[in-house]
Formats: C-alpha cells, sequence, structure tokens
C-alpha cells in the first residue's frame, strides 16, 4: 500500500514529456501511475486499470479531452473516479463543456507540480471523507438510488453523468428548500475546486431534460428547488 492509499492515477496527454513530468511527480508522492498519449488508448487503458483519478487533457489529436471524458462516465466502474482536466484551454466554454461531460476539477496550463499535487490530494481528501449513502429516495414516479448511482422513472433507466447525480440527489434529500448556487456548488463541487456559477445552471438544465418539469423548479436571482409537492 504506499504513501497514498493505493490511489491510481491515468493521465492522459499527447505531449510526451509533459507525462513524464506528472508520472514523475505522482510517483513521486507515492500514487500508481499509467499514461496514455491519446483519448481512445486512454478509454481502453481504463477499462482494465479502473483508475481512481484521470488527469485529462482537451487538445489532443483523433479525440479530444471532452468527448473522452464523456466515454470514461460511461464506464460503470469509473462512475465514483475523479476526471481532473489540465490544460491549456482558458475559454469558459471549454470549461462548461469539461464540467457539463462529468468533470471534477479544471487546471489551466502552467501549474507548478506542488500546486498541482495539492489540488489531487485535496479531490481525495474529499473521496476518502465521503460516506458511502445506502440510501434510496422515491419522489412521485422518481426513485433515485445513491447505492447504485442509478435514477428510475416509471421502470425506465435514466443515465446521469456523475456531476448530475450528485446534483440531483443532493436536492431530492434537501426538498422543499431553495438553494442557492454558491451552497450548491460548496456542496457538489467542494471548495477546493474552482467552478463557474453558470456551471450549475448547466447542470440543472440537462437534469429537467433527463427527468421531465416538475421537480425542480427556480427562484429567479436566489437558486433551485426540489418539488415533492
Amino acid at each position: 500500500m504506499s504513501s497514498k492509499g493505493g490511489y491510481k492515477v491515468l493521465v492522459v496527454d499527447d505531449e510526451e514529456d509533459i507525462l513524464e513530468l506528472l508520472k514523475y511527480n505522482l510517483q513521486k508522492e507515492g500514487f500508481d501511475v499509467k499514461t496514455a498519449s491519446n483519448g481512445m488508448k486512454a478509454v481502453d487503458i481504463a477499462k482494465s486499470y479502473i483508475p481512481d483519478l484521470v488527469v485529462l487533457d482537451i487538445m489532443m489529436p483523433n479525440q479530444d479531452g471532452v468527448e473522452t471524458c464523456r466515454q470514461l462516465r460511461e464506464i460503470p466502474d469509473l462512475q465514483h473516479s475523479y476526471i481532473l482536466f489540465l490544460t491549456a484551454r482558458a475559454e469558459e466554454y471549454s470549461e462548461i463543456a469539461a464540467f457539463d461531460v462529468g468533470a471534477d476539477d479544471y487546471i489551466v496550463k502552467p501549474i507548478k507540480p506542488r500546486a498541482l499535487m495539492s489540488r489531487i490530494t485535496a479531490l481525495f481528501r474529499r473521496k476518502r471523507s465521503d460516506k458511502v449513502q445506502k440510501s434510496t429516495i422515491k419522489v412521485k414516479d422518481l426513485v433515485i438510488d445513491k447505492s447504485s448511482y442509478t435514477v428510475t422513472q416509471r421502470d425506465k433507466n435514466i443515465t446521469l453523468p456523475k456531476k448530475e447525480f450528485e446534483l440531483l440527489f443532493y436536492l431530492a434529500q434537501n426538498p422543499n428548500k431553495v438553494h442557492t448556487r454558491d451552497e450548491l456548488l460548496q456542496n457538489i463541487w467542494g471548495s477546493d475546486v474552482y467552478v463557474l456559477a453558470r456551471t450549475v445552471d448547466v447542470h440543472i438544465r440537462k437534469v429537467r431534460e433527463k427527468i421531465g418539469e416538475g421537480y425542480i423548479s427556480t427562484l429567479k436571482g436566489v437558486g433551485y428547488k426540489f418539488e415533492t409537492n
């Protein structure tokens, strides 16, 4: 067992020097590390390696990081894994796209190795502190099962990426109460991750598209509320 609890990290980047630098620093901190030079190879490795964390670039040939993240989130064994984007793309739309497909953190290059290790350690600190909740929430025709990360509606399975599920579960667990964007950012993404407030709006919209209207209401200028009536 390593000093980092045996955590496995998959680093994905098309630049060999960045792969080697990240691998060296992660292994020095006690992580088990594998690398991939493109998104398609990363998905293949992840299916058998089952990393606890994927560090992912966006700009890669053939298949970019956003599409790779989307495919990784479709692998059942990776539902509880963290995906951290480390990229030179600083545009707001790139960050929103990354969180929209299930990213847990988004870091713009360049970043010093020690600062990156601090962000990664913060993610795993959240992982250790997370309590596995076995509860199932049933509201109207919606069943939200935290133990299996599944949502069903009238016996039909609804697929939600990790952050969309956690957002829905949090709202449903605290119903009929208005939650501000800041509160949702704090409880779903954590204080160690910088996320745009607009990201909450995007995730709410995606959840509504999948479960339908009538569950999550908006109080303009304040936040969101899960309705049980």
